[in-house]
Parts: C-alpha cells; structure tokens; sequence
C-alpha cells in the first residue's frame, strides 16, 4: 500500500509544519509528502491518486478544513483510503474518524489494514459544498468567518497567541449577533424556529474543538442529525454552552434535534454559513437549500 502525507503548513495557527518536521522522524517506511499551497489544493492532490491500481493511503497532516478537501478530493474512489493526524485547531475530524500518532502506528496499520465506508454530506447553493463533519448556519460560522478574516490573527499566532483571536471574537459575536427565523422541511412537514441562534447539520457528533453538538450522530448510518438553538436568553446560551461539551444541552427545551436523510433549510435574512469550520458563504432569504448525504462514500481508518 502507497502512502502520500498531505501536508497544510499553516494549519493549527501556523505549528504544523514544525509539527510535521517532528513526526517526520518516526517514520521508517516509503512514502511521498505533499504541501498544500492555496484553499482547494487538498482535494486537488489528493484526487490525483484517484486512477491508482493500489491501494493509497491518504494522510491528511493538518485541521478539519484540510481532511474535509482531502475527503472530498477521495470520495467514490475505490482505492483510496483517509487518514489523519492531529495537526489543526479544532481536530474535530480526529475524534471521530481516527488519528495515527507517530510513525509506528501507521506502520502496524500497513500490516493489517482496514476500513469503514463513510457517509459525505453536501449541500448547493449556487456551488456545491461538501461537508464530512458538519455544516451550520448561525451564531458558530459567524465566529469562524470572522476570525479567518482576521487582521489581528497572524500576528497574535506570531506571538503564541492564537486561541486569544478566538475569544475575543466569541465575546464580540455573543454581543452582536442578530437572530433569524429558520424554516426547516423534513419528511414532508414544515416546522419554523424564531429566534435561532444556530442551526447544525451534523455527520458525527462533534463541532468546534470538541464541543458534542450532536451525540446520536454518526458516521455511517446514511443519516445525518439538525440541531437548532432557538428562543435563548443570551445569558441562558451561555449555560448551554457550558453543556456542549459533555452532550448534557440536549436537555434543554431551547435546544431542538433531529434526524433524516434530507433537510430543506432556508432563513428569513441573510445569515452566515460554514462547512467543517470553513466559510461557506451567506444563506439567501427565503431561498430553500437541502442537505443531504452524498452518492459518494468514503474510506477512513475506523
């Protein structure tokens, strides 16, 4: 089995690379490397092992934005098979689909590999988005686009500083932010949320650095799971937040969860989206999007 490292530089505010030098050293069998120069080149690379006779082991060195392009790059190839390791911010992908730590254990693997058939979410509007974590409209992808358009982050990643970009557009976002009616079409019914705060379409359970947005999720049961925080006092979200990351906000009244095959999503405003913590561009009123699992599966480690 060939393995191809793909390798994003400036992933995990800017440590990957010297992350990569590091782990480079624990490996003691044949491989190619690649580096990820401009958003996209991922899945460039990786789909350029699509033609392969053998079996490729595609390891993404870096966040859940650089797995979600090498992802997609695979999907639907039949000899391609995704691997990770944890060199981004968030490591959302890792939680859910595996990681390999050091050399050796890519080695063990090669000996006796293996798989699991996964699903890949999608949406369009306009162009098309893939999505292998979870794609949401709201209060979390305002927060994520903001901060990767941040003037202030590279130099705070300079300084060892990074994480403090993402709290203080967490408090300026919390402050600010405008809620929206969500209109959602499920298996045939109509149901309206106001006052949302967020809405995810989750593929696993985590979203946001390890925050369990959607327990019941999971990879490879052709389904995914919405979830909608609606009709909150801001000082109540906050509580909930506090949840998040033990599954426990699934409790609350505010917090609505669901599970399909399809959802038909649309907003009353223009309202930011993301797909795997990546900005997806903004929802158009009114305009009905559906969310869906993909033909397409995938392989990963699991």
């Amino acid at each position: 089995m060939k393995t191809v490292f793909i390798i994003n530089p400036v992933a995990g505010n800017g440590r990957a690379l010297k992350k990569w030098r590091s782990f480079e050293q624990t490996i003691n069998f044949p491989f190619e490397q690649a580096l990820t120069r401009f958003p996209g080149h991922a899945t460039e690379i990786a789909a350029g092992y699509r033609e392969q006779q053998e079996a490729v082991l595609l390891i993404g060195f870096g966040g859940d934005g650089t797995l979600r392009e090498i992802v997609v790059g695979a999907a639907g190839a039949k000899e391609l098979i995704v691997g990770s390791v944890a060199a981004g911010s968030g490591n959302d992908f890792t939680r859910a689909y595996g990681t390999f730590k050091d050399g050796q254990a890519i080695e063990s693997f090669l000996k006796s590999p293996f798989f699991r058939r996964e699903d890949l979410g999608q949406f369009a509007n306009g162009a098309g988005f893939q999505f292998v974590s979870s794609s949401g409209i709201g209060f979390d992808a305002a927060i994520t686009i903001a901060v990767n358009r941040s003037t202030i982050k590279r130099k705070l990643n300079q300084l060892g500083l990074g994480k403090l970009v993402y709290v203080l557009y967490v408090i300026k976002t919390f402050l600010k932010f405008e809620k929206y009616t969500l209109y959602v079409e499920v298996d045939g019914t109509q149901i309206t949320y106001k006052d949302v705060w967020l809405a995810t379409v989750s593929n696993q359970p985590y979203f946001g650095g390890g925050m369990k947005i959607s327990p019941a999720s999971k990879t490879d049961d052709g389904l995914l799971e919405l979830t909608v925080v609606h009709q909150i006092s801001r000082l109540k979200l906050l509580l909930v937040f506090g949840t998040v990351f033990s599954g426990a906000h699934t409790r609350f009244n505010e917090v609505s969860q669901m599970s399909s095959t399809e959802f038909g999503l649309s907003t009353d405003k223009p309202v930011c989206r993301h797909v795997d913590g990546d900005d997806a561009g903004m929802s158009s009123p009114n305009e009905t999007v559906a969310y869906s699992v993909s033909q397409y599966d995938w392989k990963s480690i699991n």
